[in-house]
């Protein structure tokens, strides 16, 4: 492999997790709160999830402030919303080029530096549950180092460029919390149900060298996240009849626990972070509307931060993007309260 220099071995996910170990609180904590997520998976409590936070988590002091606010948010919301802190520590790129997140950048101004980057997110993630009490939501980009974290998250989601691929399905099969299995770019949901399918079965597969078995995960579920058309243009696809259409081929699928969560964000929105105030009532009016998709709808994502739009890297906007777009702390205030009263 003459085009690759393998610098040093990273330890394994077991050396990270007894360097910056759970506690026996914080790991009651989050169990706790596992079962009230799973309850709205499964349709035993009414209440929705609402996975929301930055579009990336670049620094932890602004995370850190964000996810506090979110918190005492939470209190006055307990009876119809349990929000999940979106802490995404390593993001896709269209193009390969652009910031990567957290895992490969601990500081966005410098280079990688993976060593440090594995650290810094399981800081992170273990420092917003000591904090606050919420257990946190990542997205599952590289299957083999979900076990870094796998005693910290609530919520994995398999992003829209990675739920055709067969090793994200697999390891999905042998997680215990929801997984969200979005719909490609291409807006193919035959794709996203065969992921939530095969993350539904048990499987046996190679994994970080093992030889392992699954038993499937029952909580593998659906996200809507909109799509792009041959012409290169964003489609949403959270409007009543997309959501009925997809009610209908979910249910003929047989899966257990049907479950969607709407990306109010990304395609939906066209990448236009003000539209997912909007986007989040629509949805809820159809819910008023059509007791299947009430049935089938069971929360939403949403990207927000302190400040609102986003920042190139160096200007150091504090709680303010450095990828995508998001809304700004008082527009997502504003948000969750109005939807905890529509629900």
């Amino acid at each position: 492999m003459k085009n690759m220099d393998f610098k040093r071995k990273l330890p394994v996910p077991k050396q990270i997790k007894e360097l910056y170990p759970l506690t026996p609180e914080l790991a009651a904590v989050k169990e706790a709160r596992d079962v009230q997520i799973a309850k709205v998976f499964t349709g035993e409590s009414k209440k929705m999830a609402l996975i929301v936070g930055p579009c990336s988590a670049d620094r932890e002091n602004a995370v850190l402030d964000y996810c506090d606010r979110l918190a005492r948010l939470q209190d006055k919301v307990s009876d119809k919303l349990v929000l999940i802190p979106r802490v995404y520590t390593n993001k896709p790129r269209t193009t390969g080029d652009g910031y990567k997140g957290l895992l490969h950048q601990p500081d966005p101004g410098k280079g990688s530096d993976m060593l440090e980057g594995v650290i810094a997110i399981r800081r992170l993630h273990t420092n917003v549950l000591a904090k606050t009490g919420l257990p946190t939501a990542d997205e599952m980009l590289y299957p083999d180092n979900y076990r870094y974290l796998s005693d910290l998250l609530s919520y994995v989601a398999v992003g829209a460029r990675s739920v055709e691929n067969q090793e994200h399905r697999l390891t999905a099969s042998g997680i215990s919390i929801p997984v969200g299995m979005k719909n490609p770019t291409s807006g193919d949901i035959s794709v996203m149900l065969n992921a939530i399918m095969a993350a539904q079965h048990p499987h046996t597969f190679i994994y970080r060298g093992w030889e392992v078995e699954t038993t499937g995960n029952c909580l593998a579920h659906a996200i809507v996240r909109g799509y792009v058309n041959r012409h290169g243009e964003s489609m949403p696809n959270y409007h009543f009849e997309e959501l009925e259409h997809l009610y209908n081929a979910y249910a003929a699928k047989g899966l257990k626990n049907m479950a969607l969560i709407i990306d109010a964000n990304h395609a939906n929105s066209g990448k236009k972070f003000a539209e997912q105030p909007r986007i989040c009532k629509e949805v809820l009016h159809s819910c008023r509307h059509s007791e299947s998709i009430r049935s089938m709808v069971k929360g939403f994502m949403i990207e927000s931060y302190l400040e609102e739009g986003s920042q190139k890297i160096g200007e150091n906007v504090y709680g303010k993007s450095i990828t995508d777009p998001c809304l700004g702390w008082s527009a997502t205030e504003r948000l969750i309260l109005d939807m905890a009263d529509l629900i």
